[in-house]
This record gives C-alpha cells, structure tokens and sequence, in this order.
C-alpha cells in the first residue's frame, strides 16, 4: 500500500494512507524515493481519518533520515542537498 509520511524523526514516524484498511501490528516501511527499504515498524496508534503512528525497531540513522529530507516535497526541506563525500 501507498502512504504519505507527515512527520518523521529518528524512532517513529507518522503517516496518512489514502484508503481506509486493516493495518497488521508489524509492517515495513519503504522510502523509495530515498532508496530506503524495509524499515521495521510497530504500529502505535491508528485514528478514525486514515492516519497511522509508527515506531521504527531501530533507529534511522542520520544520514538516512537526511536523504528522506532531500527528497521530501515539504517547503522546509527545500534547501537539502546530498552529501555525495560523506
């Protein structure tokens, strides 16, 4: 299924899915436009308008969570470039 990440950080993230339906307990998350995948989650909280909390089981490292920014449409992370070096 297809999702919309609202919020993330480093442990949890929060996500909007377009359709209402039963979400497992245990998933995993791919960011394919950042090229990241199966990111293990845990569902926390699921409210009445589609919108899902997620815990990470492990932590997303900064690099990763950087190259999720990049690649985000949001108007603060417009100025994010890779660090092709690092």
């Amino acid at each position: 299924r297809r999702c919309q990440i609202i919020k993330i950080s480093k442990s949890s993230a929060v996500l909007t899915m377009p359709t209402q339906f039963k979400l497992p307990q245990n998933f995993y998350l791919d960011v394919p436009s950042a090229r990241i995948g199966m990111v293990g989650c845990l569902v926390k909280r699921v409210h009445a308008n589609n919108v899902v909390e997620a815990r990470f089981l492990r932590l997303i490292s900064d690099r990763d969570l950087n190259r999720i920014f990049v690649y985000s449409t949001h108007p603060n992370h417009r100025n994010r470039v890779l660090d092709i070096y690092g």
